[in-house]
Order: structure tokens, then sequence, then C-alpha cells
């Protein structure tokens, strides 16, 4: 199954040794060898560079890996599960335009119902470029949300902050019932973790500087990692988290599960 890596990080630094490691799961000590996409902030820009090869196996993804000083980083490494074909379209992670800003996201799990025919939560008004069911996804979720936001869009007001992200909480958890369904997002400022049932966090401070990894698993170093809870969304920035919901499916409802995300700094 494919696997997820976040970084969030106060300033930018490098993520060399854990995305080594990260890396050696595309085809090395796990089964994902069908692509790799790395995702990082450069200035005020994203840079994405992926490939449908074996991470674990690329040169280019080892000299990235090891050049990369960002304060925001997403990566993947595929399973084609269920078998699609290996193309750049269908290599995470994606990047879609939304709300007056980028965002990229990849996921990780299977949620074949997005992408049948008679299917749920199918973009109504963007069309994917690849055949995976995570893009099919992601261009729902930015469907969903999109509507919270006006159109000149540069940071939301307090009032709106909760508002669209317990809607992508609410979302996220309808998709997952039809599935497996753990995704990382970012808008180039926040990072936003959905663990539906298979994520972890590590928090860093490494000469005074402030990071959380996001894996899907721990990867093997000597520092503790925290499970999310089922169906957690967390949002972090600059390497801090800001606030979480829990998503019931049952009572139709997000749950805030810590201080409002309303009362932090947005750009």
């Amino acid at each position: 199954m494919c696997e997820l890596f976040g970084m969030s990080s106060e300033q930018p630094i490098s993520a060399r040794s854990p995305l080594s490691l990260f890396g050696m799961r595309g085809g090395e000590t796990a089964d994902n060898p069908d692509g790799w996409g790395l995702a990082y902030v450069e200035g005020d820009a994203f840079a994405i560079h992926k490939a449908p090869e074996a991470a674990a196996r690329s040169a280019v993804f080892t000299k990235i890996a090891e050049q990369i000083h960002s304060r925001l980083i997403i990566a993947h490494v595929r399973k084609a599960n269920p078998p699609t074909a290996h193309t750049l379209e269908n290599t995470h992670p994606f990047m879609r335009t939304c709300c007056g800003r980028s965002w990229v996201f990849a996921h990780n799990g299977q949620v074949p119902e997005v992408v049948a025919l008679q299917g749920c939560c199918h973009p109504r008004h963007s069309h994917p470029e690849g055949e995976t069911d995570s893009e099919h996804a992601f261009i729902y979720l930015l469907e969903e949300i999109a509507g919270t936001f006006p159109a000149t869009f540069q940071g939301p007001p307090p009032e709106m902050t909760e508002g669209w992200l317990e809607t992508l909480a609410l979302r996220s958890a309808a998709i997952a019932v039809y599935g497996q369904f753990n995704f990382l997002l970012t808008d180039g400022e926040h990072l936003i973790a959905y663990g539906h049932d298979r994520l972890y966090s590590q928090q860093r401070s490494e000469g005074g500087v402030a990071s959380v990894l996001i894996a899907s698993a721990p990867l093997p170093d000597d520092e503790p990692w925290e499970a999310f809870a089922p169906d957690e969304l967390r949002v972090y920035r600059g390497g801090q988290l800001l606030g979480r919901w829990s998503a019931s499916m049952n009572s139709g409802t997000a749950k805030m599960c810590s201080r409002s995300i309303s009362q932090a700094k947005w750009p």
C-alpha cells in the first residue's frame, strides 16, 4: 500500500535523514515500487518532482532528498492497488488551484467508490488528469471547501476558519467509509493531515527549530511517534499543531478536539 511522509517546520531545514529512510520504503523495505513524488515549498512556490519508478532505486529521488531545505514537504511512494498505469498523471502528489492558492495532495489507501460510475463523491466542476481514486477524491474535497471561501481569498477571516475545516473533516470521513483514506494536504502554509486508520506524528526540536514529521508508519529512528486517533484531522503550521478535529459520521458532526484554529495566525 502507498505510504506518506510530511514535514512542517518554522523555518527551512534539511529532511535528508527521514527522507532517506522513507525512500527505502519505495521498493526496498516496503512494497511500494510503482512511483515516487516529492513536493516542497521553495521560496513562495511549490517545487514538485515525481516519477513512475521505485524511489529506493532512483538516483533522482536520492539527489533531491539530499538537497531539499524547506519548511514544508510532502512525499509519497506508490503501490498501484487497484492497478492503474504507471504514469506521471497517476503519480502522487497532485497539485490543483483553488480559492486563490495552490494545493498539493497525496493519499494512502483505497476508495474505489469515488471512481465508480454510480459511486459517491465525484468531482462536479473539474476533471482529473489521471485515473486514480486519489486524484478524484482530492478534487472532490477542494470543490467541497471552495464554497467557504470568497473568490479573492487571501486568508480566511477567523469566523470562516473552523467552518471549512469541519467540512473537510466530515467529507474526508464520508469518503473513508468506502475503504481506506489517509492523506496529506497543503496550501503552502499549512500541513493538513487526515488519519483514517494509519498515520503517525513526531514532534522535533533541533537547534531551537520546531518541526513535526508525519508518516504512514513510524520511521526507524530513535524518537517516539504518536498515532492519530481514527478519523482525526490535524492542522500544523511552522511545526506547531494549530488544531485537530475528530469526525463522527454517526452524528454527522466534526468535533473540535483542541484549541480553535481561528485563534491562530493565518497568512
